[in-house]
Order: C-alpha cells, then structure tokens, then sequence
C-alpha cells in the first residue's frame, strides 16, 4: 500500500505551488476529512481562471466546486487568478472538475506546469517489433497517457502520464490485457528514495506509529510499507532531509519500553535480475526440450541408417503403426505442448490483437508438422495398407532449435547494456562520513553506504578510493583520475574550491570533500539517465521495420500456402518426375515439408533488433567515451552533417579570458574606472567580465588601495552579445564592445579605435568603458586557442566536412581566431538569437548544419541546428537543448560523435541488408527453388535454426560497436 502526504501530488511537487504566504482575500472552502483523505488517495489540480474581479466570484466558484463529490477542498486567488483543487480520484477526474468550472461562466485554461509523472517498466513477451508497437498502442490509449515509447531490444517502456487521470497500476493492467507482462522499475517520485529495514515493528500499533511519524516528517514525499516484510520504501527531498535524518527520526519514535530501529536495506537490482531469469529460463527450456529432441532424432534419423541397431523400430505394434511411430510420438508430445506452450500463447495473445509475429508462425510450422505425424500414426493404427512417413522430429528439432538460439539471442543482448552497466557500477559502496566541530576540527571518522550520504556532509576522499558523490573540495590536493566519465586520460589537479564527480578515482593525495549533489543529482546518474533514454528512443530508420512488419507474418503464411499448393499439385497431377518425391514419403508430404519450412524460415526478429540494438551498443560505447548521445534521431542525423558551426568563447577557445593590458583615455582616476567596471560586471556570468573584474581588482592592489566598499548597481541590464549597464550611484556606466557603445550613441574617439585596432590583430577583445556618456578606459582580454581546435577543424575537412565560426565579438578578432585554427568563414558581432538564424540561412541552402556551443548562450542555436552538441557541459550533463553532450571541454569528441553515428549507421544499414537479404535469400531456397536443379532442400528443422541464427547473427553484428576506437587523438 501506497501512502502519500495529503499536501503532495505522485511527484511531490504541488507543496512548490502553493504560495508560502496566501493573499488575505483567498477564499478556501474545507471539506471536512474523509475515509480517502485519511488513507492518502488526494489529488491536487490548479486551473487559470479569468475574469475573477471580487472576492464573492471566488465565493461562487468555490460553491460551485464545494458541491461536486469527490471535491476535498477549494483555494481560489482573485489576485492570481488561480484556481487550486484537491479532489480524490476514484470520485471525480480532472476533466468533471474543469468543466464544472467552466459551467460557472469564467474562462478556464489548464495550468502550464501540470505534472507530468514519469515511469519506466519491464516488458516481457516480447519477440518482435509487431509486439513493441502493439504494447504502444495499448499504453498510449489509457486515458491520461501522454507520451508512450517502448524499446524492443531493452524490453523496457517509457511512460510519461497525468498522475490526476491515471496511475502505474492502471498503465501496468493496460499492458498486460495486451497480453504482455509488466514489472513497474522506477516512478517519477524514484529520484530519491531509501528502503529502510525496519526492527521493532510488530504490531498494527507500531505500524500506525511509523506511518503517523512520515506523513508529518518535513521532506518526505511519499511512503510505501511493506507491513509482511517490515521494509519501508521512503521517496524524500534530499534539499530538506537525507536517509541517516530519517533512520533517527524513527529510531527516535521509541517511547518507554517500546524502541525502533532502522537499517539500510539494499535491493536486488531488477534489471540484472530479470536478465538472468530470462537467460536462465531459456537455457533450462532448452535443456528440457533435449531431452526428447535427442532421442527423437537418434530414432528417426540416425538408428534407421544403422542396420542392425534400428531393426526393433520397424516392428509393427498394431496393424502398420511402429515402435518407432510410437515412441516418436510419445517423445515430441511434450515438447510440443509443454516447452512450446509460449508459442502457443505468444500467438493468442497477438491474433486477439489482430496483429501477428514470429510465435504465429513457429506455432503454425510445429502444429502442421505435429498434427499431420498424429493423422500419420493413426491412420497406421488403423489400416493394414497404409505407407506414410511422420516426422515427428520436425516439430521437436524446431522448438529445440528456436529456444537455442532465443537463449543464445537473450546472452548477447545482455551484452548490448555491458556499457551502461559498468556505469551504474562505477560509483562505491562505501565512504567516510567525518564530523566537525565549529573550529572545522575532525571529531569523528565513520564508514557508511554510499546512500545514506546527504547534502552538504563533509567525507574523507583517501588515496585511491573512488570519490562517492559530486562535490567540492575543502581541503587537500591530489589528482583524480576523470577517464571513467569524461574519457579524459590524463589525471586532474584537484585542490579547495575544485568540483569533484562521483566515480571518478582520487590518485595521490587525501581531499575533504563537501556533498553537493546527491543520489539522482549526481552526474553519474544523470549520465546513466541519458543513456537509458537513448537506449528507449527510437531512431528514425526504424520506420522501414515497422512498416514491414505490418505484413510480413500476412505475406510469409501466404507464401507457405503457396509453396504447399505449388509442390502439391504439380505432384498429385505428375507434372514432375516421381524420382523428385523422396523414397519415404509421398508427393503431400514433400510439400508440407517445403510448406512448413517456409513458415519457420522467415524471421521478423533480426528486422526488429537491427536498429534498437546498435543504438544500444553505441549509445553505451558513447558513454564511455564522453560523448552521451540522446538517442537514434540524434545518431541518425549526426551521420549526415556536412557543416559544422562552432561558437568562439569556450569552444574553439579554452574559455578562460585574461586581461593582458588596460588604458585609461578620459580624465576620470583609474581607481574610479575600475570601480565602475567592477560593479557592473560583478553581475554578469560572462566569463570576460569576471576576467575585467579580476583585473580591475588586481589594479587596485597594485596601487596600495582597495575599494571601501561594493557599490550598488540599480537599473542593471544585460545587452546580449554587446555588453551591460546600469547606474553606479550617480554615475551611468556601461561596459562593453565598441557596437554597445554605438547603440547608446557613445563617441569612441581616434585613439580608443586605434586601442581597439591594435590588439584585434593579435585576436584580443576590447571591453571598454563609458561613464556619463564618455569612454574612460579599456581593457585587452585574450582567451587562448585549444590546442586541438586546428588538428580538429582539419580532420574534419578531410571527412568532408567544412566548418564556420560564429561569434558576438568583433569582426578582427574573430578573423584572427579563425585563422589560427585554419577557418575560413566567419560570422561575428552576432548575439544569441542571431546565431539561430544564421544556422537557418545555412539550413535553406540546403545544408545539415551542427552546432557546437557551450549549451549556455548557444540554446536557440543548438536547437535551431539540425544537431545541437553541447561541449564542456561538466557536472551539468543533462542539457536539454542539445542532441549530443559532450562531457568534457575537447573538441576531439565532436569528430568522435560524428564517426561514432557514421559507424552505427553504417552497422544498421548492414544489420538491414543482413536480416532482409536472409529472408529473401531463405524463403526461396526453402520453398524448394534449388531443389529440382541440385536436389538440395532445406529440411523444417534447419530452416528452424536458420531463424534462430539470423536474430543472433544481427546481435553480434550490433557488438561488434563495442571494439569502435576514436579516429582522432590530438598529441
């Protein structure tokens, strides 16, 4: 049983919502509590509602409201113009809610910010791509269901949905009526939860005790007690509370004799664990079915050629049946209906969808072959006469071969996730929790799981041992080896003030770190969360398998019909020589066997693993690598672009400007200037105006002088692209580049542009700055080139690939920039929203244009492009507005990104020809095309594990990613 505080939504969001301070004139009408609010079943839903001009409109709305059953409270603001309602489920939905309102003759709009609740689950009993997109169709006609995505090769959905219309439970029974099963993984309140063992809990009493105890505590979102198991599952706030808070917190619910306690308690990991079951249940369905195939197969096909040892099969129990008819029989009849029930219920479930996949047609070949062996055996029971051959050992090989290659299939896609996997792996169990006293003195050193570490604990980070959670330094210096999230071999100085990432390896030196980042927020998880969601995505070429799946189990059991009326006919009719029908069976059986060997041959499997299971592969060995690449549209379009264009500050350059000289032209003391200047930059993020900034202070204390004090800067304004201004007690200052000083209409004289020309031709940027109207002073910042960035841009050019700089500086000094690291066009003095469009200019020409930026300044060009690369991203991984990130600030990885979704297309592509050209190769050569010129024909059983190996041939061939090395290594 699920509880939820009653103040909180699935996500524990809505208490963000609700203002800390309500206006005096909101109205609230409470129901008084029900059985629902007692057990935690509240929903909350705000609405915009316009024209409300008075207190007694909120009144009439609210007794409107009030009115409808299912409705706990109402809060409506007149000021806001808001609407807030809590209402339980089972009662009333959120569409009854809104139309009652609008029954009250206000306009309504839904809010903006709605929840929208995410949950990942575990499909099973898929095979195909007919089965992914039938349990897409299902999920995405549930009601409240938003987006839906399922991912064949991982078996898992993504499901985004409103948690006011519907739940996990109803999206897990929607999936399962489509005749699947589902296991939830995670929900959208997963992102930071702890499961608690609990001691002492015996009684319904204690129960009630620790449920009463977290509905009240402060950060806890929901709960879930498992009252059979004593385990609590909490999904808490980690700004507000961690888990060691919330094991005190119930150890300190012990009253007189009575005491609590709680205990970590780790589960198992799901997904590791339900791919080992399905490895294992394959292998031991197999090892069953031999059992029977190999006997079958001794007596039908080995021993009847051995003269002496097979005579006894030939003895007639009854009339023309034989020992050897008999036991065949007996031996396959469990492996039809015992170890190929899957088969059977696989193709009831999927013609009750009026959808068809590979369980159809194994289970119409096996049933073709059993039954008429079962029409053979009797008719030999029963008839003196009769001569007819079973083969029974078609069906039992077939079903055999099948779960072969399904066992050999599910261990190779196993290896798909080995990438993610040793991500997952890379953070440590344990860490050292130390205690400080005011002083910052150690008080205390303990060793505790990786989760139960919170925000802001100080831990103890000694010589290698792998750094638990994001932080920064405090104290201490080493080097940490970063190659295992960022790819970057060479290890990192670290000393107070650095950022640290969890996983990473501390080399030399012993750090005290502070947690910042903790459980889902570090950016090890937000790396995993990436790629689980490029893992699920689906890429664009995937489209040729679906369509043909839509026919193709239609069009294979019309081509077995065929091949049987084809071979029957001619035969009954002698249109071809007798010699052709094999000495132990007659003309009908010929062309079942032709028949049923079409049915098995053909293989939707291999054309639905051909796309899934290279982007899985590659968007593992991506990961691995530094580049994390949001999912198969992004590979897909990576592989085309042909233009690059790249941002200056941070990208081509390393993105920590200096200022390497300063002049002063106006009569203003060089104090003031550079008070000036540091008070309005002091407000910009711009990494050149905390390099002015910098400076400006550097100047001071070369004077012997310091600023008194900070100076207050009101009417600040940021001019992207140009500069900032603001007023600095009486005066107005602007600091900025030479075209801020002409939109203000500000006079830079004859020796400011000589200034300004000077250091443009040694690729610098001028910021200059004006009080009252005049340019007082200037300052020369350089940002160094990458080394790489020249090695990078020619590789490209030799890929075909022609690259462009756009920028907000200045014409000179982009030239000069460009240059240097071998671009020939430039595109400068261009602020955000002009960087879109230039990219806009590009595309229209027909070009697919990538952009690279710092993922900042850059979005509306990084969404603008038709891949959007965010370089340098850091800590911050998860970057909306890019396609690909790449986590550390080395242009290298932008020639990785784009070879590595040229190889995976390419591996696709091949996947394609290999899964197609088998079925169009096979289907023929099954129905018997080289038959009458070569004698040679592909017996049930073979075209059984032809199957199985063309679904595992394209798994290994999607492996084969997995050894892609970086084209580039810049020394």
């Amino acid at each position: 049983m699920n509880y939820s505080k009653q103040k909180m939504e699935a996500n524990g969001k809505d208490d963000l919502r609700t203002p800390l301070l309500q206006y005096s004139d909101s109205v609230v009408i409470k129901i008084p509590d029900s059985d629902y609010q007692k057990k935690g079943k509240i929903s909350t839903i705000m609405f915009r509602v316009r024209n409300i001009e008075c207190a007694s409109c909120a009144t009439s709305i609210e007794s409107a409201l009030g009115k409808l059953n299912g409705v706990e409270s109402v809060t409506v603001s007149p000021l806001q113009g808001q609407a807030m309602i809590k209402y339980v489920p089972e009662l009333i939905n959120a569409k009854q809610i809104k139309e009652s309102l609008e029954d009250t003759g206000f306009p309504v709009d839904d809010f903006p910010e709605q929840d929208v609740a995410v949950c990942r689950m575990k499909i099973k009993g898929m095979a195909c791509t007919s089965c992914s997109e039938s349990v897409e169709r299902a999920l995405q006609m549930v009601n409240g269901v938003k987006k839906a995505v399922v991912g064949l090769a991982l078996e898992e959905a993504k499901v985004h949905f409103d948690p006011n219309l519907t739940d996990t439970d109803h999206i897990i029974e929607a999936v399962e009526d489509a005749g699947f099963g589902a296991i939830l993984i995670s929900s959208g309140n997963d992102a930071n939860k702890v499961h608690l063992k609990l001691e002492g809990v015996n009684t319904p009493e204690d129960i009630t005790t620790i449920k009463s105890l977290l509905v009240s505590a402060p950060g806890v979102n929901d709960f879930a007690i498992d009252e059979t198991e004593t385990k609590v599952t909490i999904s808490y706030n980690p700004g507000v509370t961690g888990p060691r808070s919330l094991i005190q917190l119930i150890q300190e619910a012990g009253h007189d004799s009575k005491t609590y306690n709680a205990t970590l308690y780790i589960p198992p990991q799901q997904r590791e664990q339900d791919q080992l079951h399905e490895i294992r249940m394959y292998r031991n369905q197999f090892l069953f079915s031999c059992l029977f195939t190999v006997p079958v197969f001794m007596f039908s096909m080995i021993l009847p050629m051995l003269p002496p040892y097979g005579n006894w099969l030939e003895y007639k129990i009854h009339n023309m049946l034989t020992i050897g008819m008999f036991v065949n029989w007996i031996l396959c009849t469990p492996v039809q209906f015992i170890v190929g029930q899957r088969f059977y219920v696989g193709s009831y479930h999927a013609l009750r969808r009026k959808s068809a996949n590979m369980d159809v047609l194994v289970a119409l070949g096996t049933n073709a072959a059993y039954f008429y062996s079962v029409y053979v055996v009797i008719k030999a029971l029963t008839s003196q006469t009769f001569e007819g051959q079973e083969f029974f050992e078609t069906s039992a090989m077939l079903i055999s071969f099948i779960l072969l290659g399904k066992y050999l299939e599910v261990v190779a896609k196993g290896k798909t996730s080995d990438a993610l996997a040793k991500l997952t792996d890379l953070a440590p169990d344990s860490a050292y929790l130390l205690a400080l006293d005011s002083d910052g003195n150690i008080i205390s050193e303990m060793e505790i799981s990786t989760q139960l570490i919170q925000r802001n604990d100080i831990l103890k980070i000694v010589p290698g041992a792998k750094v638990p959670v994001d932080g920064i330094v405090v104290d201490g210096q080493s080097h940490v080896n970063e190659s295992m999230i960022t790819g970057e071999a060479m290890p990192i100085p670290k000393r107070p003030g650095d950022k640290v990432i969890g996983g990473t390896m501390n080399e030399n030196g012993c750090l005290l770190v502070k947690a910042t980042h903790v459980g889902s927020e570090t950016a090890l998880s937000q790396i995993v969360q990436l790629v689980e969601a490029a893992q699920l995505a689906r890429a664009p070429v995937q489209k040729l398998a679906d369509q043909i799946s839509k026919f193709f189990v239609p069009t294979v059991v019309t081509a077995a019909f065929i091949t049987w009326l084809g071979w029957f006919i001619p035969g009954k009719f002698g249109i071809f020589p007798k010699h052709w029908i094999p000495k132990d069976m007659d003309g009908f059986e010929l062309a079942l066997q032709f028949g049923i060997s079409v049915l098995v041959v053909a293989c939707p499997c291999a054309l639905g693993l051909a796309t899934p299971t290279a982007v899985m592969v590659a968007s593992g060995k991506g990961a691995s690598l530094g580049v994390l690449i949001k999912g198969g549209n992004a590979l897909e379009k990576a592989h085309k672009v042909n233009t690059i264009v790249f941002d200056k500050t941070g990208t081509l350059t390393v993105g920590k400007p200096e200022v390497v000289s300063a002049k002063f032209f106006s009569t203003f003391p060089m104090e003031e200037v550079c008070d000036m200047a540091t008070a309005t930059e002091a407000n910009s993020e711009h990494p050149i105006a905390k390099a002015v900034v910098e400076h400006a202070n550097k100047l001071r204390q070369k004077l012997g002088s310091q600023a008194e004090h900070l100076f207050d800067v009101k009417e600040f304004e940021v001019h992207p692209g140009t500069g900032v201004s603001g007023k600095v007690g009486h005066r107005t200052v602007l600091v900025g580049n030479k075209r801020l000083m002409h939109t203000c209409k500000i006079l830079v004289g004859p020796d400011v542009e000589a200034y300004i020309s000077e250091n443009e031709q040694l690729a610098r940027t001028c910021v200059l700055v004006a009080i009252d109207g005049e340019v007082a002073g200037a300052f020369s910042v350089t940002d160094p080139v990458k080394t790489e960035a020249r090695g990078v841009i020619s590789f490209l050019r030799s890929m075909g690939i022609s690259s462009i700089m756009v920028t907000g500086d200045n014409l000179s000094t982009a030239t000069a920039v460009a240059k240097e690291v071998g671009i020939d066009k430039v595109f400068a003095e261009t602020n955000p929203l002009g960087k879109a469009d230039k990219i806009k200019e590009l595309q229209f020409k027909g070009l697919n244009v990538a952009m690279v930026g710092d993922g900042i300044n850059d979005s509306p060009a990084l969404v603008a492009a038709d891949v959007g690369m965010a370089i340098g991203a850091g800590t911050d991984v998860a970057i909306e507005a890019a396609d690909i990130v790449l986590i550390k600030s080395n242009l290298e990885d932008v020639v990785t990104a784009i070879d590595l979704s040229k190889k995976t297309m390419s591996r696709i592509r091949l996947n394609y020809v290999w899964a197609l050209g088998y079925n169009i190769l096979g289907m023929p050569i099954a129905a018997g095309i080289l038959y009458p010129f070569t004698g040679i024909r592909l017996p049930p059983w073979l075209a059984g594990a032809c199957m199985a190996a063309s679904s595992l041939s394209v798994v290994c061939s999607s492996l084969l990613l997995q050894s892609y090395k970086k084209p580039l290594q810049v020394k």
